[in-house]
């Protein structure tokens, strides 16, 4: 199916049906995807799911409503259950107060984006993960496909996204019922990359079977692999970079950005929507660029949605409802790969984190615990691995003042979730060295 027609056709169906005094907004979701689950190795559940959705929004005299509909993929059935729709939210708005905040984009804007990179063949990835696997113990899931993005509105917006990406998130299993977790993202499969993924995944599935340490509680010397680091950066973007959180006094990094405080020379952060897997628009009917959050450790932009532009009377910059970033960038630094054990030299390699919270949020500190492959380090070798350990530490040390370097090699790291469908958010980060982490338990 051609779904930038179908997209277009129902844009027609709305400016034909709506009444003059009416605005519109039109958000339209779509994916084809294959699911490939593995189990053991070997291939326990595989389909195909094609699916495409729209969000509508009717506006008129300051009022507004929403409604959101699965498309049939017929013709026929989508204009008439896109005029039922219609005809709902107009006899609704009557009942809805004015929204003071409600501030929708009247520009005139169309952008059109297609990253169209052909993939393989699922049966010739499945070929590949299968002979890598063999005799192990692999867990895991594939999930590729084009996704696809629109909008429109009545006043002349028109926007279309189109990416073709994959994403294979799996675990390593050792036979004492430890794990080595990995990620092999991306919008081009490459398989010497991902046979080098792979592999370390593999080396680091062998230390597993030494006996495990347990560390008391203290500060040590740590590297935080991108998967580990993309945790920390996920809670500090929990509010973190938010224009709302920031004027309401709510963000983790509010120190930041009342220039008390700040990270590291070596953080820069960029919200990177060129050439990334999200669209050039928000679901707001606004443009998108991008944007520098944290410019050599000192607070930047912010992202500003539509509502906080009107109550806070600042330019909206096309971020979505929550004011989350969804293609977040660290700028990569000079430690390389093949020496990160080396300048580690004693203490703690974390290739990831689990169940993160805040324990002081005003101050950055946050909680959670070490899991899948963590090792202790003895003069630039792996000697053990580590039991499952607490660490408690603000992101003003591990990003501040104890950030010691940062690596040339950037992961890229796509949303897994595939809760309604697949996400088009995504992270690009660098492993950090830092010189103290504190870990309490």
């Amino acid at each position: 199916m051609d779904r930038q027609a179908q997209f277009e056709a129902l844009v027609a169906v709305l400016k034909a049906g709506c009444e003059s005094a009416e605005q519109f907004t039109l958000s339209y979701d779509a994916e084809a995807s294959d699911f490939i689950r593995f189990n053991h190795g070997q291939v326990r559940q595989a389909g195909h799911v094609q699916q495409a959705s729209v969000s509508l929004k009717l506006i008129h005299d300051g009022r507004h409503a929403d409604l959101s509909l699965t498309l049939a993929d017929d013709p026929t059935e989508d204009r008439l259950r896109l005029e039922q729709a219609l005809r709902q939210l107009r006899e609704t708005l009557p009942l809805l107060p004015v929204d003071p905040y409600l501030l929708p984009n009247t520009e005139a804007w169309s952008t059109e984006s297609w990253q169209t990179t052909p993939l393989p063949e699922s049966s010739s990835v499945v070929a590949q993960i299968s002979e890598m696997a063999r005799g192990l113990d692999l867990v895991g899931i594939y999930a590729a496909g084009p996704i696809y993005r629109g909008f429109a509105s009545s006043w002349g917006a028109l926007g279309w996204h189109q990416a073709n990406s994959f994403n294979f998130d799996w675990s390593l299993f050792h036979a004492n019922g430890q794990a080595v977790k990995a990620n092999y993202a991306g919008l081009h499969w490459d398989s010497a990359a991902f046979v080098r993924q792979f592999e370390q995944a593999r080396e680091q599935l062998q230390y597993l079977g030494l006996p495990a340490i347990t560390l008391a509680p203290g500060q040590y010397r740590a590297y935080l692999a991108p998967a580990a680091l993309d945790e920390i950066m996920s809670m500090l973007a929990w509010g973190g970079f938010s224009a709302q959180a920031i004027a309401s006094k709510q963000s983790p990094l509010q120190r930041l950005y009342d220039g008390e405080a700040r990270l590291s020379p070596l953080v820069s952060l960029d919200e990177h929507v060129s050439g990334s897997l999200s669209p050039a628009f928000s679901g707001e009917g606004y443009p998108r660029r991008d944007l520098g959050l944290i410019s050599a450790g000192q607070a930047g932009e912010r992202l500003v949605d539509s509502s906080s532009a009107a109550e806070y009377q600042l330019p909206a910059n096309g971020a979505n409802g929550g004011e989350w970033p969804s293609a977040l960038s660290m700028a990569a630094g000079e430690l390389a790969q093949e020496e990160i054990l080396q300048q580690l030299g004693t203490g703690l390699y974390i290739g990831n984190l689990w169940y993160l919270n805040f324990s002081d949020q005003p101050a950055a500190r946050m909680t959670g615990m070490t899991r899948f492959a963590t090792f202790w380090v003895e003069d630039g070798r792996i000697s053990a691995p580590v039991n499952t350990m607490r660490f408690d530490d603000s992101a003003y040390s591990m990003l501040g003042d104890q950030l010691e370097a940062l690596t040339r090699e950037r992961e890229l790291i796509l949303s897994t979730s595939t809760y309604e469908q697949r996400q088009t958010s995504s992270t690009r980060l660098p492993g950090a060295l830092i010189k103290r982490l504190t870990l309490t338990l």
